[in-house]
């Protein structure tokens, strides 16, 4: 993995995905990441990205994921 980017944050994966022409906006963030998870799933099946790369963006999205429910739930 000598000239692929290290997946850390969610600003990183919506940099992966815009590669692709892939712009993610719904309007509430926790939708935002799940609909970034499809479209990761999406090009992993297509073969455009390798595993390497989609796992780290799995693991960047559920993180993600997990801490906006934890927000979301903190706020009611």
């Amino acid at each position: 993995m000598d000239n692929q980017p290290r997946l850390r944050t969610l600003y990183d994966v919506q940099q992966l995905l815009k590669r692709f022409n892939v712009f993610v906006y719904v309007g509430k963030r926790l939708w935002d990441i799940e609909l970034m998870a499809l479209e990761v799933d999406n090009l992993f099946r297509a073969g455009v990205i390798d595993r390497d790369l989609y796992m780290q963006a799995k693991l960047v999205l559920r993180k993600e994921h997990r801490e906006e429910e934890q927000a979301n739930r903190s706020n009611k």
